[in-house]
């Protein structure tokens, strides 16, 4: 994924359940994740970017978190 021009990785997790297929993507570096539900019938290219483009706007709006004991940096 490319981010303000850095690279990222992402886990995606495409769970089917029923007529539905439940797309979870995960930001590596910074554990925020986000869901998104399509039909089964969906591409999976499709879903996939489409999960990709809201976890870049989560990304954006992500406030930095303070450093505090006991959080990994």
């Amino acid at each position: 994924m490319s981010a303000g021009g850095s690279e990222r990785d992402v886990i995606f997790e495409i769970t089917r359940v029923g007529d539905v297929q439940r797309i979870a993507a995960v930001d590596v570096a910074t554990g925020i994740e986000v869901v998104v539900q399509a039909p089964a019938s969906a591409a999976l290219a499709d879903v996939r970017a489409l999960a990709l483009k809201k976890l870049e706007r989560a990304l954006q709006e992500a406030k930095p978190r303070p450093n505090r004991p006991g959080t990994v940096a």
